[in-house]
């Protein structure tokens, strides 16, 4: 895998600099809710009851398939969640692969990870631009909003597995914290997808109802080879952009008259706010291991990978989450990152 890398990807310079993950965090704040986040008992709240969540009555990923039990390390389990196309199943061996982490001491190990993660047959997946509005598909704004906001989460999964089994080869490098970290965030997103699922069944609807994009993954391609640049273009930039949408899209939705929905939306975009975080403090680590300033070096990925920053700014969310207001700067160029652009079309018409 080192190998086939080019000479200038940020992986090689990690390699060329030894790195053990120290406890001690770089000479910067951060979310002051890391620590907590981090050690906090595996969260079995994957149903949403009147109050809120509350814990599924479904039965436990790894009794309904064999290959997850076999799983002997988080990479393979990393894997078997990107090679399985069910999307409810995919959300549950995601939160049993973490369960295994944290309850059973799996190593972190090796795995090679497929070039693209398994996907159902429905939805059908076309250009972004060709997504219709909730109008022209005669489904209720809250329908159309909790399916895209479905799509995305989904997509989350796969990026956070990807990513701990991608770079599963620099765990010398790295160290455990990076991969738990990753980890923990997929299980986030498998519990909001459930969610989603959950809502969108109880208003008559199911995930695949409407047609979605690839867009996301197709650019996650990009920062394969480089963790530098997956953590910008991910959790700093992509992710960063929920931060931004979810309030707006809360206010829609209670001027829809659906507070259910609202409180669910509400709910993940403040548990977004530790995924962010989580970028913030491992993009910091790596670059002051590669010698560079974090900012700048921001700054250069997004130009390299061709990545425009997007305003208006949930400040008050990103300050929260770490992300430091020098490194959001606009530029202009010519291909936008499209992961959260129907959502935040919807909050803003």
């Amino acid at each position: 895998m080192l190998r086939s890398l080019p000479v200038g990807s940020g992986i090689l310079r990690l390699v060329k600099c030894p790195y053990k993950f120290s406890s001690a965090a770089p000479p910067r704040r951060h979310w002051s809710g890391i620590l907590g986040w981090r050690e906090a008992a595996v969260n079995e709240d994957r149903s949403w009851g009147p109050a809120g969540p509350e814990p599924s009555s479904l039965p436990p990923a790894r009794s309904a398939d064999p290959a997850a039990a076999a799983a002997s390390s988080l990479a393979e389990c990393a894997v078997l969640v990107l090679s399985t196309a069910d999307p409810l199943l995919k959300s549950r061996l995601s939160h049993s692969a973490y369960s295994r982490w944290r309850h059973h001491r799996l190593p972190v190990g090796a795995a090679c990870p497929p070039d693209h993660p398994a996907r159902p047959a429905r939805p059908a997946l076309v250009a972004p631009k060709e997504i219709p509005s909730h109008k022209s598909l005669d489904l209720p704004l809250n329908a159309y909003v909790l399916h895209n906001l479905a799509h995305v989460e989904l997509n989350a999964i796969d990026l956070a597995w990807d990513t701990v089994a991608r770079f599963s080869p620099l765990q010398d490098l790295l160290g455990d914290a990076f991969f738990s970290d990753f980890a923990r965030v997929a299980d986030d997103e498998s519990r909001h997808f459930a969610w989603c699922l959950q809502r969108l069944a109880e208003l008559g609807f199911s995930y695949g109802d409407m047609p979605a994009h690839n867009l996301l993954w197709r650019e996650c391609n990009k920062s394969s080879e480089d963790v530098a640049a997956r953590l910008a273009v991910i959790p700093l930039v992509q992710e960063a952009r929920g931060l931004d949408a979810g309030p707006r899209l809360v206010q829609k939705l209670v001027g829809f008259g659906d507070h259910r929905t609202s409180n669910i939306v509400a709910k993940i975009a403040d548990e977004e706010v530790a995924h962010v975080a989580v970028g913030v403090f491992w993009f910091t680590l790596v670059c002051q291991k590669m010698g560079r300033i974090p900012s700048e070096t921001f700054k250069d990925l997004l130009k390299e990978y061709n990545v425009e920053l997007k305003g208006p700014f949930n400040y008050a969310a990103r300050d929260e989450a770490g992300l430091p207001r020098d490194w959001l700067v606009l530029y202009t160029l010519n291909f936008y990152i499209y992961a959260l652009s129907f959502l935040e079309r919807l909050a803003f018409s």
